[in-house]
């Protein structure tokens, strides 16, 4: 198998923290192109992660033409725009969560990939993740589905960051919520009837913490919590969901994106069992399997018609809150 010769468009901490370590890992990924808003700081990266090329700016490394695909990193504002231009540029790209600040940004972006034939993918690591798809497969034992809950909390942020400010679209349902909610619909498979959030809100206009009820076609109900809740700099975390059907249900407290052996507890006709799968890093996977799409022709792991889902059941959420 080839390499794709990939270009990061952004030094921001996810970038740095997880999806570069990640790409290192991938056999199908070349490490080719990294451009910051400074050259300085792109060269820091370029130098720490052994990337061939330091651009100074964006538009730099989009009219590289040995760059084949472009990670989007940025914050969630700016994805509609650099989406946009790598795509006409006839760059494949992998977007971070969530894709866009709402459905007709989506739309636009994905008319945008159509048009230039081109490959766009939104970044959800986990999705990607053995452990996700080992329990999509024990939904199926559960019979009929009647409740999922997904809780996704952290410790908040200093003003200054951009999870808390509007301007950006922060915000515990954009930078939290989205796995929450994402979780659900995956496992249900399709989309909410009904949507009901309420949330309480900064002064600066986020939402600091919000929860959710979804109703699906048969009466099913899904609920999420999210939002940075916990103690201030402690960098604490609450994962956490449960799916009922019935003929029972699963249980788990695994991170999102966690790596390692993970376990979660499937309950069927009273009888418990402690299921348990090792799951590489997800950012790897998340790049490889864009690597396979590129040059094996597969299909997306995360749809386009299911970001679409989220994007629109989003809308509703967030537009039902009054964010």
């Amino acid at each position: 198998m080839g390499k794709i010769k990939w270009g990061v468009l952004g030094t921001a901490d996810i970038a740095k923290g997880c999806t570069i370590p990640g790409m290192q890992q991938a056999e199908n990924c070349e490490l080719y192109a990294i451009a910051g808003r400074s050259l300085e700081k792109a060269e820091a990266f370029k130098n720490q992660f052994g990337f061939e090329k330091a651009y100074g700016s964006y538009d730099e490394l989009l009219s590289d033409e040995n760059v084949q695909a472009v990670y989007i990193p940025l914050p969630n504002q700016l994805h509609l725009e650099w989406t946009k231009k790598a795509l006409m540029a006839k760059k494949h790209v992998l977007c971070e969560k969530p894709l866009a600040v709402n459905a007709e940004e989506a739309e636009e972006m994905f008319r945008c990939a159509h048009e230039n034939g081109v490959i766009l993918m939104e970044a959800f690591a986990y999705l990607h993740s053995p452990i996700v798809q080992a329990v999509k497969e024990d939904v199926e034992k559960l019979g009929q589905l009647r409740y999922m809950e997904s809780a996704f909390i952290t410790s908040d942020y200093p003003l200054e960051n951009i999870r808390m400010r509007r301007e950006t679209f922060g915000g515990g349902t954009y930078d939290l919520g989205c796995y929450a909610i994402s979780q659900i619909l995956w496992m249900f498979g399709e989309e909410p009837e009904e949507v009901k959030a309420v949330a309480t809100f900064s002064p600066q206009g986020i939402d600091t913490c919000s929860t959710g009820i979804l109703t699906f076609k048969n009466g099913a109900k899904a609920t999420f919590s999210s939002g940075m809740a916990l103690p201030t700099g402690q960098f604490r975390r609450l994962d956490r969901f449960q799916i009922h059907g019935t003929n029972g249900f699963i249980t788990s407290e695994t991170e999102f994106n966690q790596q390692g052996t993970l376990s979660y507890q499937l309950t069927l006709m009273g009888h418990t069992e402690e299921k348990t799968v090792f799951a590489p890093q997800n950012y790897r996977l998340e790049v490889e399997q864009m690597g396979r799409c590129i040059l094996c022709g597969e299909q997306p792991h995360v749809s386009e018609q299911f970001s679409l889902m989220l994007s629109r059941t989003m809308d509703r959420i967030l537009a039902s809150m009054g964010y």
